[in-house]
């Protein structure tokens, strides 16, 4: 079973950035479509962004323009820049496949606030 560590969440004002990176055990980057995933409280999950094996990206409304996917497939590590945070970005945030099909992390808490 592949393992995923999420990693680099913290407490960061508004108008900040964090980079949160996601850490398989196996090499899964280059051949899944990969997401990153956020929950709020009192929220579903929700995708947050995605990429696809050929690097093609999408992002969710709320965060285009100021979140940023990519992989290092070498690495088998996947990354989340976040610029322009705001509290709304307030989360526990997760990384799977699209859709998720691996057993989920533990997740890295982000909470923008002053």
């Amino acid at each position: 079973q592949v393992q995923l560590v999420e990693s680099g969440g913290g407490l960061v004002q508004p108008g900040g950035s964090l980079r949160l990176s996601c850490a398989a055990s196996r090499n899964i980057f280059s051949t899944y479509l990969m997401g990153w995933y956020r929950q709020a409280p009192g929220k579903q999950r929700e995708l947050v962004a995605e990429v696809s094996s050929g690097d093609r990206t999408n992002y969710a409304s709320s965060v285009k323009g100021r979140f940023t996917i990519s992989r290092d497939n070498a690495r088998n590590i996947m990354y989340l820049q976040m610029n322009s945070l705001s509290p709304e970005d307030t989360a526990v945030y997760y990384c799977n496949t699209r859709p998720a099909i691996l057993v989920w992390g533990q997740g890295t808490q982000v909470t923008v606030s002053s």
